[in-house]
């Protein structure tokens, strides 16, 4: 069997890993990123150089849901109390990370 070199994530899954390792329960939450611009003189060589701008990616994170968001986010919203509840025992809190 092939090893796998490549593991894939929606925006979906990458929030809810994100909501589970930081040890959040509650409050809805969606991706955030952060971009840089550089911009500048860019071609293949230097006659060809045009100006034009790179976009980099900076950070991923999560953002809370506020009201302002709620009409404009729909589907991408994840619900820390569904995808990692409060663990409820003594038990679950021994097993729960970041508690």
């Amino acid at each position: 069997m092939a090893e796998a070199n490549q593991f894939t994530v929606t925006h979906k899954q990458l929030v809810e890993l994100i909501i589970k390792d930081a040890g959040i329960h509650e409050g809805r939450w969606f991706l955030m990123v952060n971009f840089g611009l550089a911009p500048g003189n860019y071609g293949p060589t230097p006659e060809q150089a045009v100006p034009g701008i790179v976009v980099g990616i900076q950070q991923l994170g999560i953002q809370r849901e506020t009201g302002e968001s709620k009409a404009a986010l729909g589907g991408v919203v994840v619900d820390a109390a569904e995808v990692n509840p409060k663990p409820s025992s003594k038990a679950d809190l021994k097993k729960a990370p970041h508690n």
